[in-house]
């Protein structure tokens, strides 16, 4: 299954275009962030691992 959302994110006055794109399908587990994420985005990997 495949799911894509667009959303936007407040960088203090600054508004950001966010996309996400998911990938769902049977098999190992794997979880990757890819782009630039920095170093906050990186810390969330764990938690976003817990919720799938």
């Amino acid at each position: 299954m495949v799911a894509r959302v667009n959303t936007v994110a407040f960088q203090g006055i600054e508004v950001l275009d966010i996309d996400v794109q998911v990938q769902l399908s049977g098999g190992a587990v794997a979880f990757n962030v890819v782009g630039l994420p920095d170093k906050a985005v990186g810390e969330s990997r764990e938690r976003v691992r817990s919720a799938f």
